[in-house]
């Protein structure tokens, strides 16, 4: 006998999602190619490209190589690539030297990109932890407890006039000093590039999720550590109202874009910045966030493509308007079909 029984329900939800096409009509985050920034390793010579362990799919690519992705990146939609090189350790120093070579690898990356692919927008790092001998964002103070603010801040400003003397078009400060976005504007403006953007690492927190990415970067190997604290610099991952001091402050001195990092476990602070600002906000999915997602499929334990695109979905859902993820190309690929 057929069940008759049927609350008297005015509201029915679920009407809206009996159908594919319902569910694609009502869908309120929907990503695009055009959402996401491409993180990208360089380095010297003509090695072909060099998986990194900890990130797999991702590699270290020579300038030659890095240029054919950054092209293939482009005819798949995604409008932006952010650059960061892994030195030589014999290049490297306690203060940093080759972030002020005019010549340095990552200058030479961006030229070569912008001279093959000169509508993709590039961005660059500005930090000495691929460049120092300690694995720090900036120069130690001569107990080396800590990193001097201000010096190092006078040496950030140089190296993005370079970046953008070599034809970035944002550079993008992750450093966490102090007052380093309004000395990179004036920087920037003094010598007549008023229109290098800057995209601001304005919410950096402390996190233990940067391992895979120090690997790449080789800034692990300098410091003999990838469990490297960088607390006096990098935000409490507990604090959630400095945040927005934080961000607020990089607006004020001018920068262009908002970023906080990491993504995933920071999805408040995201929806807390979009609504503290007009500016874009972007969010990167850092190394840990993708290397975990990575090991888990490997192991059977979750399913890769669900995982990575309701990771993304959960990111754009909170308010970034721009996400650096190492599924860029994988996204990219997969939305343009």
């Amino acid at each position: 006998m057929a069940n008759r029984f049927s609350l008297e329900l005015a509201q029915r939800p679920r009407r809206l999602r009996r159908t594919a096409s319902l569910r694609a009509m009502v869908e309120e985050t929907v990503l695009r190619p055009s959402d996401f920034i491409a993180p990208l390793f360089v380095v010297e010579g003509k090695a072909p490209p060099d998986e990194i362990k900890s990130m797999p799919g991702v590699f270290r690519l020579n300038i030659a190589d890095l240029v054919k992705e950054c092209r293939a990146l482009h005819k798949l939609g995604v409008p932006a690539v952010a650059l960061f090189p892994k030195l030589d350790p014999s290049l490297k120093d306690d203060i940093g030297t080759q972030a002020l070579n005019e010549d340095t690898l990552v200058l030479r990356a961006v030229r070569a990109v912008k001279k093959a692919v000169p509508d993709l927008t590039v961005i660059t790092d500005v930090a000495l932890d691929p460049y120092t001998s300690h694995g720090h964002d900036g120069v130690l103070t001569t107990a080396r407890d800590d990193v001097e603010n201000d010096r190092t801040v006078e040496i950030l400003g140089r190296m993005a006039v370079l970046q953008a003397r070599a034809g970035v078009d944002m550079v993008a400060p992750s450093d966490m000093m102090d007052g380093r976005v309004g000395a990179i504007r004036r920087a920037l403006d003094a010598e007549g590039f008023t229109g290098t953007g800057i995209l601001a690492y304005s919410a950096k927190f402390n996190s233990a999720y940067y391992g895979p990415f120090r690997d790449a970067v080789g800034s692990a190997q300098a410091a003999g550590t990838r469990l490297l604290s960088k607390a006096t610099y990098q935000m409490n991952p507990a604090n959630r109202r400095e945040a927005i001091t934080e961000v607020m402050l990089d607006d004020a001195e001018g920068a262009d874009i908002l970023m906080v990092k990491p993504a995933g476990l920071y999805l408040d602070i995201i929806r807390d910045v979009r609504e503290a600002t007009r500016k874009p906000v972007a969010a990167y999915q850092i190394s840990g966030e993708y290397a975990q997602i990575q090991a888990a499929a490997r192991l059977g334990w979750l399913d890769l493509a669900r995982c990575r695109n309701e990771s993304l979905i959960a990111i754009k859902r909170a308010g970034a308007d721009l996400i650096l993820t190492y599924f860029a190309k994988d996204m990219a690929t997969l939305l343009g079909r």
